[in-house]
């Protein structure tokens, strides 16, 4: 059975090679998340721990699911704008599903908790990015998303190439 979860700083720490494993298989598969080939499972580990002063300060909140064989196959973070004329939205980032767990309806249970959590916080907007024309655009429009617009060669992709990326946004 899988198990959705929500890490604090302390379960990041413990996590963090499962998370890493999850990260570095996106990134292995062409996934545009902020990293470069090559992508060694220290650095991997090391973007995860540099997370803990937020999840500390309650700027963020990083979900986690765990697959039938109890190992983290999907993750989601819900970043919750700071700023007094921001603190009614909150940004989607790293919504990264393993490749072995993907197109099971993973991302899709993610996301809709991360948006139940920002209500839960009183935020009424939530925003992302995510690859032009990549598998999870679609899941966004479905689930409601509002497509702002679109970016070219906003990030480099893992090989080096330059992607576009487009801006989404739904009213909660």
């Amino acid at each position: 059975m899988r198990t959705l979860i929500e890490l604090d700083a302390a379960g990041l720490r413990a996590e963090a090679d499962a998370l890493a494993e999850v990260l570095r298989d996106c990134v292995l598969n062409g996934a545009s998340v902020g990293f470069e080939l090559p992508f060694p499972h220290d650095e991997a580990r090391a973007f995860w721990l540099g997370l803990v002063p937020s999840l500390e300060r309650r700027e963020r909140r990083l979900f986690a699911m765990r697959g039938e064989d109890s190992v983290i196959c999907g993750t989601a973070q819900l970043v919750l704008a700071g700023m007094p004329n921001g603190r009614h939205r909150a940004e989607i980032a790293k919504m990264l599903v393993h490749s072995r767990a993907r197109r099971q309806g993973i991302a899709q249970t993610l996301l809709l908790h991360a948006e139940a959590c920002a209500r839960e916080e009183g935020r009424s907007l939530i925003v992302l990015d995510t690859c032009t024309g990549y598998q999870a655009e679609p899941m966004y429009l479905k689930l409601g998303y509002q497509v702002c617009g679109t970016i070219p060669d906003f990030a480099t992709m893992p090989d080096g190439t330059l992607g576009s990326t487009t801006v989404m946004y739904k009213r909660l």
